[in-house]
Order: structure tokens, then sequence, then C-alpha cells
């Protein structure tokens, strides 16, 4: 008895990680364009770069979170565990922090 589908779930959630660490450096790329700008301050762009260094990060953890998974489910003579949510976890915290970094920015430009 299989417990796991050997297909191409594993493939597709890195490929949604991918896109969520693509999106999270375009995100920052544009702060870093639009933020100094709009509130005549260079320290505005270290959200920016902070976000480019997660969204790398992020790459990163996701291909190792795949590769875990990947001997998971195709065990060659070592079975391995299923990787644990330590990565959805530091996601949902780092988009808590970048709304509140939001919701700071537009406060601060209301003022």
């Amino acid at each position: 008895m299989t417990l796991y589908d050997p297909g191409l779930q594993p493939e597709r959630t890195e490929l949604a990680w991918r896109r969520t660490a693509l999106a999270l450096a375009v995100g920052s790329l544009v702060s870093m364009r639009v933020l100094p700008v709009m509130l005549d301050s260079l320290v505005w762009i270290v959200p920016g770069i902070v976000g480019l260094v997660a969204s790398a990060l992020l790459w990163i953890a996701a291909r190792a979170r795949y590769r875990a998974v990947y001997r998971a489910i195709h065990p060659i003579e070592n079975p391995a565990l299923l990787p644990d949510a330590r990565l959805i976890a530091v996601m949902t915290l780092l988009c808590i922090c970048i709304g509140g970094f939001a919701l700071a920015a537009v406060l601060f430009a209301a003022a």
C-alpha cells in the first residue's frame, strides 16, 4: 500500500512556491522604485531589499523542500520523512510583516 501519489503534485507545488518567490521579488522591486519617490526618503528602499533577499531565500527553501518531498515519496534505500510546515509558517509571518509595513507606509504617507 502506498501512502502518496508519486505523480506531479510535488512539481506543481514547487512551481507554486517559485511563482510566490517571483511575485515577492517583483513587488519588492516595485516598492524600491515607488516608495522612495512617494515618501521622499531613501530609507524606504530597505523593505525592497529585504523583500528581494526573502524571495531568494524562499526560492532556495522551496527547492530544498521539493527535494525532501521527492526523497520521501521515492525512497531508494532509506525512506525519508516528509518536510514539516516551517516554510509555510515563515511565509505567513513574512506576509503579515509586509502587510503591517504597507499599512504603516500608507498611514505615514497620509499624515
